[in-house]
Order: C-alpha cells, then sequence, then structure tokens
C-alpha cells in the first residue's frame, strides 16, 4: 500500500471512529469550517462543482454560481459528517432523521410482493436514507459499490453499510446484476445511485440539456424481473430532518426491442432526477465530469473525477 493510500484509509478510519463521538453541534460546525476551507481554496472539485451547477442553473452569475458551490460544499460535508455519526445513532434518531414525500409508491411496491429498485442521484445523504429503509420499514435491501483502492477502504465503506443493514455487493466482478436479479424476483428491493456511468457502456440521455450517459442497469433490471423501478432525489433544509421525494414509478414501455424501452425508460430517470436536482442544486455533490463534453476521449467518469470520496458512495450499476 502506497502512502497515499496509507493515509486516505487513515484519514477515513479517523472519521469514522472520532467524528461519532462528538457532539451533534459540535460535528455540524466542523463540517462546515472544513466545507468553507475547501470552498475558498477552490480546488479541482470545488471548480467542476460550480461547472456543473452552471449546467442546471444555466442563468446563474458568477456571484449566485459562487454562492451555489459554497453551500454545496457544506451540504456534502453534511453528508459526511453524518455517515461518520450514523453507527452512533439511536433508531430513534434514524427514523426521525428523514421525512420522504410520497412514500406509498414505495410501500404499496414493497407490500405488492414483486420486488422494488429505488435509483438516486448523488443527493444530500442516501446512506442516511438507506438506513431509514432498514430501520422505519424495517426491509432489508441490497446495493452495489464501487471497489476502491486501497483495498481497506473499500472494506471499511462495506462494514460501514452492513453495519446499516445493507447487503453490498462489488460494482466489478461481473455478478453483481444476476445477484439483483435474483433479490428482485425474491421479492426484496434494491437501492441504486444512478446517474454517473462508470462503465462509459451506459445509455446516452438527455440531462439538463446535453448529453451524458447514465447506468442500465435500473432500467434493464426492471424489464427482467417486473420489479418497480422508482426514482428518489433527497434534500436538505433548514432542519437537521432530511427531505425526500419518492417518484412514480417508470413503467416498461409496451413497444420496443430491450435496447428501446432502456433508453426509454433511463431517459424517464434523467428526468426525474433533473426535476430534483434543479429545486434543490446546492444538495446534488456532483464534483465530477458527468457530461459528454467533459470527458476526455477514451475515458470513462471514474477515470476523471476531481474528488474520490464520492466515488464511494452508495451502489452503482
Amino acid at each position: 500500500m502506497s502512502a497515499r493510500d496509507r493515509l486516505t484509509d487513515g484519514l477515513y478510519g479517523l472519521g469514522w471512529g472520532t467524528v461519532k463521538k462528538l457532539p451533534e453541534p459540535v460535528a455540524v460546525r466542523l463540517g462546515r469550517t472544513i466545507a468553507d476551507l475547501a470552498w475558498k481554496r477552490r480546488g479541482k472539485g470545488v471548480q467542476r462543482l460550480e461547472s456543473n451547477y452552471a449546467r442546471v442553473v444555466p442563468d446563474a452569475s458568477p456571484e449566485r454560481l459562487a454562492e451555489l458551490s459554497r453551500a454545496g460544499m457544506r451540504s456534502y460535508l453534511r453528508y459526511w459528517m453524518e455517515s461518520f455519526r450514523l453507527p452512533a445513532w439511536s433508531a430513534d434518531r434514524v427514523k426521525n432523521g428523514f421525512d420522504p414525500k410520497d412514500v406509498h409508491h414505495l410501500t404499496d411496491g414493497i407490500a405488492s410482493g414483486k420486488g422494488v429498485i429505488l435509483a438516486l442521484p448523488h443527493m444530500a445523504n442516501w446512506d442516511l436514507a438507506g438506513a431509514w429503509v432498514t430501520t422505519k420499514l424495517e426491509t432489508p435491501f441490497t446495493t452495489v459499490a464501487e471497489r476502491l483502492k486501497p483495498e481497506t477502504l473499500y472494506d471499511r465503506f462495506v462494514a460501514y453499510r452492513e453495519g446499516l443493514g445493507m447487503e453490498v455487493l462489488p460494482h466489478s466482478g461481473g455478478t453483481a446484476f444476476g445477484t439483483l436479479a435474483r433479490r428482485l424476483r425474491d421479492g426484496g428491493l434494491v437501492c441504486l445511485v444512478a446517474e454517473r456511468d462508470l462503465s462509459s457502456s451506459g445509455v446516452e440521455v438527455r440531462f439538463f440539456g446535453e448529453a451524458t450517459r447514465m447506468p442500465a442497469g435500473p432500467a434493464l433490471l426492471a424489464q427482467q424481473t417486473g420489479a418497480l423501478l422508482l426514482p428518489v432525489t433527497l434534500w436538505y433544509d433548514d432542519s437537521p430532518v432530511m427531505q425526500g421525494r419518492v417518484h412514480p414509478p417508470i413503467a416498461v414501455p409496451e413497444t420496443g426491442n430491450r435496447a428501446e424501452k432502456t433508453s426509454v425508460m433511463t431517459q424517464a430517470l434523467a428526468d426525474a432526477f433533473a426535476t430534483g436536482i434543479a429545486d434543490h442544486p446546492e444538495d446534488w455533490h456532483m464534483l465530477q465530469r458527468l457530461w459528454l463534453k467533459d470527458l476526455d476521449p477514451g475515458k470513462k467518469p471514474s477515470d476523471t473525477g476531481a474528488d474520490k470520496p464520492a466515488d464511494a458512495e452508495k451502489g452503482t450499476s
């Protein structure tokens, strides 16, 4: 393991070991201080975040974009502070820490026994949303995580999320899709963060007026298993309680071949994500290149990210 890998692993270990012991007001202030320092440095991640927000809010002035990127970094660090502390939260704290709207789409889907796929963008705290599902709804689920380097860091993330009640599969290796399909056919729940294509073989969609690629997995799983596909968007307000919305299900088209159906469904997923992101752009933590115009030829999105931690987030397909 390189010195840099040891440092990265050690910092995450320090976060989970120390931040969760801090009083909540202290952790909140710490996160905001780190966010503001990072924003003032204007590193590659902050610049990319601001550039991405310029797509979401095309009429924003430079001053408005700067305000958004500062708020975005504060939201991003709130995610990390909460995530470091989640293992120490009580069940009641988890249950009361998230207030999703239109959750009946999810509970009705679970009750149907046909399986449910939740697809989310990188917004607010998807780990907290997952913990809420396993705690409040008492429903376990399966997700996918990209393999990280060093391996010890990947192991930390897997142990952390398994501790929250999730089954975590590695993105690489080629077996994840089959396992997810089996879970869905058994009436289970699958959760995937799904607005970044880590394979460069995703489906091209229009997203805020420009072309990008998003994973085909959610649409393909819905077609193959008959499971319900539900977009979910998350955001923060001024309270300690995270907000969210479960969007109406995305139907499988009645006509077209598999590729055509997948294209239509993935575009519908992108449109749902765009609705939530446009309403709460500062809570979209996209510190990497996403649109095809921004990607270097021959490289996939995960090769061009400015900030590795966001690649460690829960589930991509």
